[in-house]
Protein backbone atom coordinates (compact mmCIF):
# COMPACT_ATOMS: atom_id res chain seq x y z
CA UNK A 1 0.00 0.00 0.00
CA UNK A 2 0.92 3.40 -1.03
CA UNK A 3 3.01 5.17 2.32
CA UNK A 4 0.99 8.59 1.38
CA UNK A 5 -0.54 10.47 3.84
CA UNK A 6 -3.03 11.49 1.33
CA UNK A 7 -3.82 7.66 0.21
CA UNK A 8 -3.67 6.58 3.52
CA UNK A 9 -6.62 8.94 4.64
CA UNK A 10 -8.04 8.09 1.21
CA UNK A 11 -7.76 4.42 2.12
CA UNK A 12 -9.16 5.00 5.73
CA UNK A 13 -12.53 6.52 4.37
CA UNK A 14 -13.08 4.10 1.68
CA UNK A 15 -17.04 4.09 0.23
CA UNK A 16 -19.12 1.87 2.60
CA UNK A 17 -15.87 1.05 5.35
CA UNK A 18 -15.37 2.35 8.16
CA UNK A 19 -13.08 2.43 11.48
CA UNK A 20 -12.93 -0.25 14.10
CA UNK A 21 -12.13 1.83 17.61
CA UNK A 22 -10.59 -0.96 19.49
CA UNK A 23 -8.57 0.94 21.45
CA UNK A 24 -10.44 1.00 24.71
CA UNK A 25 -8.05 1.90 27.73
CA UNK A 26 -6.98 -0.49 30.22
CA UNK A 27 -9.88 0.87 32.66
CA UNK A 28 -12.14 1.46 30.17
CA UNK A 29 -11.73 -2.39 28.56
CA UNK A 30 -11.89 -3.46 32.04
CA UNK A 31 -15.80 -2.04 32.80
CA UNK A 32 -16.29 -3.61 29.45
CA UNK A 33 -15.56 -7.04 30.87
CA UNK A 34 -17.28 -6.67 34.48
CA UNK A 35 -20.27 -5.85 32.61
CA UNK A 36 -20.12 -9.53 30.86
CA UNK A 37 -18.15 -11.19 34.14
CA UNK A 38 -15.00 -11.26 32.34
CA UNK A 39 -11.80 -11.06 33.95
CA UNK A 40 -9.79 -8.08 32.19
CA UNK A 41 -6.41 -10.30 31.84
CA UNK A 42 -4.33 -9.51 28.90
CA UNK A 43 -4.96 -12.76 27.53
CA UNK A 44 -8.44 -12.08 27.46
CA UNK A 45 -8.13 -8.82 26.03
CA UNK A 46 -6.06 -10.37 23.06
CA UNK A 47 -8.26 -13.27 22.40
CA UNK A 48 -11.55 -10.70 22.59
CA UNK A 49 -9.67 -8.62 20.30
CA UNK A 50 -8.08 -10.95 18.02
CA UNK A 51 -11.86 -13.09 17.91
CA UNK A 52 -13.00 -8.95 16.06
CA UNK A 53 -9.84 -8.53 13.54
CA UNK A 54 -10.69 -13.03 12.30
CA UNK A 55 -14.16 -12.09 11.39
CA UNK A 56 -13.62 -11.99 7.94
CA UNK A 57 -16.62 -10.78 6.57
CA UNK A 58 -16.58 -7.78 8.80
CA UNK A 59 -13.13 -6.93 8.16
CA UNK A 60 -12.56 -7.52 4.50
CA UNK A 61 -15.69 -5.98 3.53
CA UNK A 62 -16.56 -3.31 6.27
CA UNK A 63 -14.02 -2.04 8.15
CA UNK A 64 -10.91 0.08 6.52
CA UNK A 65 -9.11 0.60 9.61
CA UNK A 66 -8.74 -0.26 13.42
CA UNK A 67 -7.62 2.54 16.34
CA UNK A 68 -5.28 -0.13 18.85
CA UNK A 69 -4.55 0.65 22.37
CA UNK A 70 -0.56 0.82 22.97
CA UNK A 71 -0.60 -2.51 24.14
CA UNK A 72 -2.82 -4.40 21.14
CA UNK A 73 -0.24 -2.93 18.71
CA UNK A 74 2.71 -5.24 19.95
CA UNK A 75 0.42 -8.26 20.84
CA UNK A 76 0.38 -11.24 19.15
CA UNK A 77 -2.48 -14.03 18.57
CA UNK A 78 -2.70 -16.91 19.97
CA UNK A 79 -0.78 -18.80 16.62
CA UNK A 80 2.34 -15.97 17.19
CA UNK A 81 0.85 -14.10 14.32
CA UNK A 82 0.86 -10.45 15.24
CA UNK A 83 -2.25 -8.65 15.56
CA UNK A 84 -0.97 -5.92 13.22
CA UNK A 85 -0.55 -8.39 10.64
CA UNK A 86 -4.20 -10.11 10.84
CA UNK A 87 -5.22 -6.31 10.46
CA UNK A 88 -3.03 -5.88 7.43
CA UNK A 89 -4.22 -8.97 5.78
CA UNK A 90 -7.78 -8.20 5.85
CA UNK A 91 -7.16 -4.98 4.02
CA UNK A 92 -7.18 -2.79 6.81
CA UNK A 93 -4.96 0.05 7.94
CA UNK A 94 -3.70 -0.55 11.59
CA UNK A 95 -3.98 2.81 14.08
CA UNK A 96 -2.92 3.47 17.31
CA UNK A 97 -4.68 5.90 19.98
CA UNK A 98 -1.83 8.17 21.26
CA UNK A 99 -3.57 10.60 23.80
CA UNK A 100 -2.73 10.27 27.28
CA UNK A 101 -6.63 10.85 28.23
CA UNK A 102 -8.66 13.68 29.17
CA UNK A 103 -7.27 15.49 32.36
CA UNK A 104 -9.43 18.48 34.19
CA UNK A 105 -8.41 21.42 32.61
CA UNK A 106 -6.49 24.20 35.27
CA UNK A 107 -8.96 26.48 36.83
CA UNK A 108 -12.48 24.04 36.13
CA UNK A 109 -14.00 22.45 37.83
CA UNK A 110 -15.78 20.88 34.82
CA UNK A 111 -14.25 21.13 31.58
CA UNK A 112 -11.03 18.97 30.76
CA UNK A 113 -7.96 18.83 28.38
CA UNK A 114 -6.07 16.09 26.46
CA UNK A 115 -2.68 15.39 27.90
CA UNK A 116 0.24 13.73 25.98
CA UNK A 117 2.62 15.60 24.20
CA UNK A 118 5.39 15.04 25.91
CA UNK A 119 7.60 12.63 24.32
CA UNK A 120 5.04 12.02 21.18
CA UNK A 121 7.06 12.64 18.34
CA UNK A 122 9.45 9.70 19.73
CA UNK A 123 6.60 7.49 20.75
CA UNK A 124 5.28 8.52 17.02
CA UNK A 125 8.42 7.18 15.66
CA UNK A 126 7.86 3.58 17.82
CA UNK A 127 4.26 3.09 16.39
CA UNK A 128 5.35 3.88 12.72
CA UNK A 129 7.74 0.84 13.63
CA UNK A 130 5.40 -1.57 14.81
CA UNK A 131 3.06 -1.12 11.81
CA UNK A 132 0.65 1.72 12.78
CA UNK A 133 -0.21 4.22 9.91
CA UNK A 134 -2.62 6.25 11.43
CA UNK A 135 -3.01 8.06 15.00
CA UNK A 136 -5.91 9.27 17.18
CA UNK A 137 -6.21 11.83 19.82
CA UNK A 138 -9.98 12.57 21.66
CA UNK A 139 -10.76 15.86 22.88
CA UNK A 140 -13.88 16.26 25.11
CA UNK A 141 -16.10 19.71 25.54
CA UNK A 142 -18.73 19.74 27.70
CA UNK A 143 -22.02 21.57 27.14
CA UNK A 144 -23.10 23.04 30.58
CA UNK A 145 -24.05 26.27 32.49
CA UNK A 146 -21.25 28.55 32.02
CA UNK A 147 -19.47 25.88 29.50
CA UNK A 148 -17.82 25.18 27.47
CA UNK A 149 -15.43 28.40 28.15
CA UNK A 150 -12.83 29.70 25.22
CA UNK A 151 -9.83 28.26 27.11
CA UNK A 152 -11.12 24.67 27.10
CA UNK A 153 -12.19 25.09 23.10
CA UNK A 154 -8.92 27.20 22.52
CA UNK A 155 -6.71 24.43 24.55
CA UNK A 156 -8.07 21.29 23.09
CA UNK A 157 -8.08 22.91 19.25
CA UNK A 158 -4.40 23.84 19.73
CA UNK A 159 -3.16 20.41 21.49
CA UNK A 160 -4.77 18.64 18.59
CA UNK A 161 -3.46 20.88 16.14
CA UNK A 162 -0.07 19.76 17.52
CA UNK A 163 -0.54 15.93 17.80
CA UNK A 164 -1.55 16.13 13.87
CA UNK A 165 1.33 18.31 13.10
CA UNK A 166 3.54 15.55 15.45
CA UNK A 167 1.80 12.68 12.96
CA UNK A 168 2.27 14.26 9.64
CA UNK A 169 5.64 14.66 10.38
CA UNK A 170 6.34 10.97 11.10
CA UNK A 171 4.32 10.45 8.10
CA UNK A 172 1.25 9.36 10.33
CA UNK A 173 -2.62 10.17 9.35
CA UNK A 174 -4.10 11.91 12.16
CA UNK A 175 -7.74 11.43 13.18
CA UNK A 176 -9.08 14.80 14.55
CA UNK A 177 -11.08 14.12 17.44
CA UNK A 178 -13.20 16.79 18.97
CA UNK A 179 -16.15 15.55 20.31
CA UNK A 180 -18.87 17.52 21.99
CA UNK A 181 -20.49 15.01 24.53
CA UNK A 182 -23.83 14.16 24.16
CA UNK A 183 -24.57 13.78 28.18
CA UNK A 184 -25.67 17.46 29.04
CA UNK A 185 -28.20 18.26 31.20
CA UNK A 186 -32.03 19.48 29.52
CA UNK A 187 -31.90 23.14 30.36
CA UNK A 188 -28.33 23.49 28.78
CA UNK A 189 -27.93 20.82 25.99
CA UNK A 190 -30.96 20.90 23.65
CA UNK A 191 -30.42 20.30 19.99
CA UNK A 192 -29.71 23.66 19.04
CA UNK A 193 -27.49 24.50 21.58
CA UNK A 194 -25.55 21.21 20.51
CA UNK A 195 -25.53 22.69 16.93
CA UNK A 196 -24.30 25.91 18.15
CA UNK A 197 -21.30 24.08 20.15
CA UNK A 198 -19.87 22.06 17.56
CA UNK A 199 -19.56 24.68 14.78
CA UNK A 200 -17.79 26.75 17.53
CA UNK A 201 -15.71 23.77 18.28
CA UNK A 202 -15.24 22.68 14.23
CA UNK A 203 -14.37 26.38 13.11
CA UNK A 204 -11.49 26.78 15.95
CA UNK A 205 -10.23 23.14 15.34
CA UNK A 206 -9.64 24.36 11.18
CA UNK A 207 -8.33 27.59 12.51
CA UNK A 208 -5.90 26.27 14.77
CA UNK A 209 -5.07 23.26 11.88
CA UNK A 210 -4.47 26.01 9.68
CA UNK A 211 -1.71 27.79 11.49
CA UNK A 212 0.10 24.36 12.60
CA UNK A 213 0.37 24.06 8.55
CA UNK A 214 -1.53 21.04 8.53
CA UNK A 215 -2.43 18.71 5.48
CA UNK A 216 -5.56 18.82 5.54
CA UNK A 217 -5.34 16.15 2.56
CA UNK A 218 -3.45 14.03 5.18
CA UNK A 219 -5.85 13.74 7.78
CA UNK A 220 -9.28 12.30 8.56
CA UNK A 221 -12.08 13.77 11.25
CA UNK A 222 -13.94 12.42 13.67
CA UNK A 223 -16.61 14.79 15.31
CA UNK A 224 -19.73 13.88 16.93
CA UNK A 225 -23.09 14.12 15.64
CA UNK A 226 -25.24 17.10 16.29
CA UNK A 227 -27.66 15.61 18.72
CA UNK A 228 -29.71 17.11 22.24
CA UNK A 229 -28.12 16.00 25.38
CA UNK A 230 -28.82 12.22 26.25
CA UNK A 231 -30.63 13.67 29.67
CA UNK A 232 -32.84 16.41 27.30
CA UNK A 233 -36.51 15.45 27.37
CA UNK A 234 -36.68 16.61 23.69
CA UNK A 235 -34.82 14.24 21.41
CA UNK A 236 -34.70 15.23 17.85
CA UNK A 237 -36.04 13.24 14.77
CA UNK A 238 -33.22 11.22 12.61
CA UNK A 239 -33.77 13.66 9.98
CA UNK A 240 -33.02 16.68 12.05
CA UNK A 241 -30.23 15.23 13.28
CA UNK A 242 -28.40 14.82 9.86
CA UNK A 243 -29.84 18.05 8.99
CA UNK A 244 -28.24 19.68 11.58
CA UNK A 245 -24.98 17.72 11.66
CA UNK A 246 -24.55 17.76 7.71
CA UNK A 247 -25.19 21.88 8.41
CA UNK A 248 -22.56 22.39 10.67
CA UNK A 249 -20.05 20.17 8.94
CA UNK A 250 -20.56 22.15 5.37
CA UNK A 251 -20.16 25.38 7.25
CA UNK A 252 -16.94 24.31 9.47
CA UNK A 253 -14.57 21.86 7.32
CA UNK A 254 -13.02 22.61 4.40
CA UNK A 255 -13.68 20.13 1.24
CA UNK A 256 -10.13 19.04 0.68
CA UNK A 257 -10.79 16.77 4.14
CA UNK A 258 -11.03 13.35 2.51
CA UNK A 259 -13.32 12.05 5.17
CA UNK A 260 -15.26 12.67 8.09
CA UNK A 261 -15.63 9.42 10.43
CA UNK A 262 -17.91 10.08 13.27
CA UNK A 263 -18.24 8.73 17.00
CA UNK A 264 -21.22 6.99 18.33
CA UNK A 265 -21.09 9.07 21.51
CA UNK A 266 -23.02 6.63 23.26
CA UNK A 267 -25.78 6.26 20.91
CA UNK A 268 -27.51 3.44 20.92
CA UNK A 269 -26.41 0.87 17.66
CA UNK A 270 -29.20 1.15 15.77
CA UNK A 271 -29.30 5.12 16.20
CA UNK A 272 -25.94 5.32 15.24
CA UNK A 273 -26.38 3.65 12.41
CA UNK A 274 -29.72 5.35 11.27
CA UNK A 275 -28.11 8.84 11.17
CA UNK A 276 -25.23 8.03 9.98
CA UNK A 277 -27.46 6.41 6.85
CA UNK A 278 -29.95 9.51 6.71
CA UNK A 279 -26.41 11.65 6.29
CA UNK A 280 -25.97 9.83 3.17
CA UNK A 281 -28.82 9.21 2.19
CA UNK A 282 -30.30 12.88 2.36
CA UNK A 283 -27.45 15.32 1.21
CA UNK A 284 -24.32 15.72 -1.75
CA UNK A 285 -21.48 16.64 0.60
CA UNK A 286 -17.61 16.82 -0.53
CA UNK A 287 -16.21 14.51 2.25
CA UNK A 288 -17.04 10.45 2.54
CA UNK A 289 -19.11 10.16 5.74
CA UNK A 290 -18.40 6.69 7.28
CA UNK A 291 -18.22 5.67 11.10
CA UNK A 292 -15.68 4.89 13.59
CA UNK A 293 -17.30 3.03 16.07
CA UNK A 294 -16.11 1.30 19.23
CA UNK A 295 -18.88 0.89 21.55
CA UNK A 296 -21.61 1.01 18.61
CA UNK A 297 -20.04 -1.86 16.80
CA UNK A 298 -18.89 -3.97 19.94
CA UNK A 299 -22.06 -4.30 22.54
CA UNK A 300 -23.72 -6.37 20.85
CA UNK A 301 -20.22 -8.58 19.87
CA UNK A 302 -19.11 -8.72 23.85
CA UNK A 303 -22.86 -9.86 25.18
CA UNK A 304 -22.57 -13.36 22.76
CA UNK A 305 -19.09 -13.64 23.28
CA UNK A 306 -19.27 -13.58 27.29
CA UNK A 307 -15.45 -14.70 27.34
CA UNK A 308 -16.61 -18.32 26.26
CA UNK A 309 -14.87 -20.00 23.15
CA UNK A 310 -18.04 -21.74 22.40
CA UNK A 311 -19.75 -18.42 21.83
CA UNK A 312 -16.95 -16.75 19.62
CA UNK A 313 -18.99 -17.81 15.85
CA UNK A 314 -21.86 -16.24 17.37
CA UNK A 315 -19.87 -13.06 18.57
CA UNK A 316 -18.74 -12.98 15.59
CA UNK A 317 -21.81 -13.05 14.07
CA UNK A 318 -22.74 -10.13 15.85
CA UNK A 319 -20.34 -8.25 14.77
CA UNK A 320 -20.12 -9.02 11.32
CA UNK A 321 -23.82 -7.48 11.58
CA UNK A 322 -23.10 -4.34 12.68
CA UNK A 323 -20.34 -3.90 10.81
CA UNK A 324 -22.48 -4.79 7.88
CA UNK A 325 -25.19 -2.52 8.45
CA UNK A 326 -22.84 0.41 9.27
CA UNK A 327 -21.17 -0.40 6.06
CA UNK A 328 -24.70 0.37 4.29
CA UNK A 329 -25.36 3.57 6.04
CA UNK A 330 -21.85 5.10 4.96
CA UNK A 331 -23.50 4.78 1.33
CA UNK A 332 -26.84 5.84 2.70
CA UNK A 333 -28.36 2.25 2.29
CA UNK A 334 -29.24 1.46 5.62
CA UNK A 335 -33.35 -0.03 6.62
CA UNK A 336 -34.84 -0.52 9.62
CA UNK A 337 -36.31 -3.70 8.34
CA UNK A 338 -32.19 -5.22 7.73
CA UNK A 339 -31.53 -5.58 11.38
CA UNK A 340 -34.83 -7.46 12.54
CA UNK A 341 -34.32 -9.85 9.59
CA UNK A 342 -30.83 -9.96 11.26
Amino acid sequence: MSERLEDIAIAMVAEGRGILAADESSGTIKKRFDGIGVESTEENRRDYREMLFRTDEAMRNYVSGVILFEETLGQKAADGTPLVEIIRAAGSVPGIKVDKGAQALPGSQLEKVTEGLDGLRDRLAGYYEQGARFAKWRAVITIADGAPTWNCVHANAHALARYAALCQEANIVPIVEPEVLMDGEHSTHDIARCEEVTRWTLATQFAELHDAGINLEGMVLKPNMVTAGGKCSQQASVEEVAERTVRVLKDTVPASVPGIAFLSGGQSDELATAHLSAMNAMYDTPWNLTFSYGRALQAATLAAWGGKAENVAAAQRAFAHRAKMNGLAAVGGWKQELEAAA
